[in-house]
């Protein structure tokens, strides 16, 4: 028998199911949106886009590549939730999504802190390192 206070539901009961699935949904949406950047075409084009909504064509022009071409991109972008596409008539217009590069650029903050984190030690110790080296010779000067 499991005793009331036992931490059994909490590393096995339904709310460790749901925080898992939670981890592996935010990391497939990260991968996808990782991956969707990754191409300097669609990089571009989400740079176009930040300046107003476009359509594929628009966003294909600058790349002298075929519309079925740019329309690959634009799925992709797409599918990281990048870009939100819409049809008027026979246009297809898209616009950028922002919330997605949000939750990227949080995960890279974390990494930001680390990395300042490790370069202010290593200036901590390459200072300290100058401090006790001693002076040079006036010949070498």
């Amino acid at each position: 028998m499991r005793e009331k206070n036992s931490t059994f539901r909490l590393t096995n009961g339904p709310v460790a199911l749901t925080l898992n699935l939670m981890v592996e949904q935010s990391a497939q949406r990260l991968d996808g949106i990782f991956r969707a950047l990754a191409d300097p075409t669609r990089r571009a084009m989400l740079r176009n886009l930040a300046a107003g909504e476009r359509t594929v064509g628009e966003l294909a022009a600058p790349f002298q590549m075929s519309l079925a071409g740019a329309s690959k991109h634009v799925k992709m972008l797409e599918r990281a939730g990048l870009v939100c596409r819409t049809v008027r008539g026979r246009r297809h217009v898209c616009h950028l999504r922002a919330q997605p590069l949000s939750e990227a650029e949080q995960w890279l903050r974390f990494y930001e802190r680390f990395w300042n984190d490790r370069l202010d030690a290593l200036e901590a110790m390459l200072n300290e390192d100058a401090l006790l080296a001693p002076p040079p010779h006036k010949d070498e000067a």
